[in-house]
């Protein structure tokens, strides 16, 4: 049942759970810390109004505080019904910042969290999976006018966002966060990895070792699942659409195979395509009595539920977080948080330290859009190339690593033209 809890009205002992966990979460966030210094003095957004659709989470917080120092008003609402950490929310609106999100909420009220967001006429919007933005488009284009610009955190917004500039219907630049390579080769793949196991673990209470397992995907977040199941001792079986990325899971070692074969194989199936129906009814009509489903990608579409629902004719919580489905023919299939993000349904989403990396990106990406307001096209674009290798000189940094330089000699070697050896 929906949570009826209204962080608009204060509450101090869950507040203050949630201040104790968002400092802890700032520990492991080194180049946030140095950015929110440096905001701090800049006021980079002073008199900006920024409204995000972010997954609620104590990572989240530090973003969203780094960018009020910098003189932001921010109104904050969820990206996903069940991401939420309620005493982060709790702990964010005692700080000072507007948070719609009650982890649970029904779509009614999902949406509902986005209008208000949007209510504060934002000139600058920072995404997650692309909702805010889409709303936007379509139910307020009277804000549009508005806005400057906006970033997205996802490979899945991305998409969407790529289909609708190439639409022609995007009304304002928007920096794709996810394609940074500080976001995308640490987040997705490392992030992504360990959290998903840790939200299937806190879930079911099973052991990897010995398990097979089915990754839907080899992208990055597939990839990271692949490696951190692999390294439990499951057997990992990977399917694909894209040739390149299935020979890549081969030479990586793992067992490549049409998901139709696999139905028959696995004991847990981790869908993280980005597509609808990856898991579809012929799939489910061809697993195994006991076989666990998850979902890692952004919506609950991946995992065809009406399809699972009409082949069932049972339905039950058997734990939090799982639903026992027993089919017609008495088999038995195990449904993960719904079918949404796992590794925030039933953990508490990607460590602080890759989140640092990329809510970084976040806060320089928006701190760029001002820069340069009135001056970039309407489309998506990459991460500017020098905020993408500043975040990953301050991580360096903060990791106490040094790395070498050119010389001048080797430097004029690489862009100079050399006539033989």
């Amino acid at each position: 049942m929906p949570s009826t809890k209204n962080y608009d009205v204060k509450d101090p002992s869950l507040a203050e759970a949630g201040r104790q966990r968002i400092e802890w979460a700032a520990r492991e966030m080194p180049v946030v810390r140095l950015i929110r210094e440096r905001f701090s003095r800049e006021k980079p957004f002073k008199g900006i109004r920024i409204s995000g659709c972010l997954h609620v989470t104590t990572e989240t917080a530090n973003l969203a505080l780094a960018l009020k120092e910098g003189g932001a008003s921010i109104i904050l609402c969820a990206s996903n019904p069940l991401s939420t950490q309620d005493d982060v929310a709790a702990a964010l609106v005692d700080y000072g910042i507007p948070t719609n999100a009650i982890k649970g909420e029904d779509e009614a009220t999902y949406y509902r969290h986005i209008d208000t967001a949007l209510a504060g006429k934002p000139q600058l919007t920072v995404d997650d999976g692309a909702d805010l933005v889409t709303t936007l488009h379509t139910k307020r284009s009277d804000l549009i006018k508005n806005v400057i610009g906006g970033t997205e955190e996802t490979t899945t917004g991305v998409i969407r966002l790529r289909s609708l500039e190439k639409s022609g219907k995007l009304k304002y630049p928007i920096i794709a966060v996810n394609d940074a390579q500080t976001k995308y080769l640490f987040d997705n793949r490392y992030g992504t990895g360990q959290s998903t196991i840790d939200g299937i673990t806190r879930a079911t209470n099973i052991l990897w070792a010995g398990k097979k397992v089915v990754v839907c995907g080899y992208g990055w977040c597939g990839r990271g699942i692949a490696m951190r199941a692999k390294g439990l001792g499951s057997q990992v079986i990977v399917t694909e659409v894209e040739p390149v990325r299935a020979l890549e899971a081969a030479m990586d070692g793992f067992m490549v195979m049409p998901l139709l074969a696999a139905a028959e194989e696995g004991a847990i199936f981790i869908t993280v395509a980005g597509d609808k129906s990856v898991i579809d009814k012929v799939h489910l009509k061809a697993m195994k009595d006991g076989a666990i489903l998850a979902n890692s990608g952004h919506f609950n579409v991946e995992i065809n539920i009406p399809a699972l629902e009409s082949l069932s004719r049972q339905k039950r919580t058997i734990r939090p977080f799982v639903e026992e489905y027993t089919l017609t023919d008495g088999r038995h299939l195990y449904l993960l948080g719904e079918g949404r993000l796992i590794n925030l349904a039933a953990a508490e989403g990607h460590p602080a330290s890759v989140m640092d990396m990329s809510f970084a990106n976040q806060a320089l990406c928006l701190e760029y859009l001002v820069q340069n307001r009135g001056k970039l096209e309407t489309k998506v674009f990459p991460v500017p190339g020098e905020i993408d290798r500043q975040v990953a000189r301050l991580k360096l940094d903060a990791m106490g690593i040094e790395i070498d330089t050119l010389t001048p000699e080797q430097r004029q070697y690489l862009t100079s033209w050399q006539e033989g050896t």
